[in-house]
């Protein structure tokens, strides 16, 4: 069985992000990138899947800039077998994406779709629904534990209420919740194997799909500074503030 691997290239969870002067986006100039953290976790997942014998092959997939190589390299230094890179220098939003993924599993077949469960730069939260829908698979998302036996997967998964447990037949999407797993340090040996390993490069138009943006962003600010408390002298005071200028009771 063959699992394919989405990932993102984002600014890394450690840096602080910054806005752009002119407010058109974030700045990313000379900004440490990494994966995004919610693929890592589906990259080793799927790793882990091939460790017990269930999967045959782990394919890493990532769509955008040439840079993006680097984070195909890590997610094969974590253990995938080999990557492909859409390389495109247009701003990508989660339908474009989903159908790029789309005519990727046409063109591989997997067996499985394991991909985080939402980006930390712009926490759409949409692709794999996306994908599911297009591709017309199964989907299960948020998994925080995921078995796959007799052409079946079974994920569970955290809703509000507490957990709940979903079994799809396969091939299907799976998104990745935080509590999956914790992902492996990547050893030097690992990454040096990683260079060897095969990454191919497509374009958009090889797949036959057009990912020009539907949404256009207007602005981008930073939110608003958090304004100085105030110390008041009994509870009577607290409560009128309360009503009159917090406005919440």
């Amino acid at each position: 069985m063959k699992v394919l691997v989405p990932v993102k290239r984002v600014v890394d969870y450690n840096v602080k992000v910054r806005v752009k002067s002119d407010n058109t986006g974030v700045d990313i100039a000379n900004v440490k990138m990494s994966m995004n953290p919610f693929d890592e976790i589906a990259v080793e997942e799927a790793v882990r899947l091939k460790e017990k014998g269930v999967a045959t092959e782990v394919i890493a997939v990532s769509c955008g800039v040439q840079q993006c190589q680097e984070t195909l390299r890590t997610a094969m230094a974590i253990g995938a077998d080999r990557a492909i890179l859409v390389q495109t220098d247009e701003e990508l939003q989660p339908l474009a994406v989903a159908k790029l993924l789309k005519a990727l599993v046409d063109k591989e077949q997997p067996g499985l779709v394991i991909l985080g469960k939402q980006a930390i730069d712009d926490d759409c939260n949409q692709t794999g629904q996306m994908l599911a829908a297009l591709a017309d698979l199964p989907q299960a998302t948020f998994a925080s534990k995921v078995e796959v036996a007799d052409g079946k997967a079974k994920v569970t998964r955290e809703v509000d209420g507490g957990l709940e447990t979903l079994e799809v037949s396969l091939p299907a999407v799976v998104t990745t919740d935080l509590r999956l797993n914790e992902p492996r340090y990547v050893t030097l040996p690992n990454i040096m194997k990683a260079k060897k390993k095969q990454l191919d490069t497509v374009k958009p138009e090889d797949l036959g799909v057009d990912v020009k943006p539907r949404l256009k962003t207007l602005k981008v600010t930073e939110p608003a500074k958090r304004g100085a408390g105030v110390k008041v002298p009994d509870v009577a005071t607290l409560v009128q503030k309360l009503k009159t200028e917090a406005k919440v009771i």
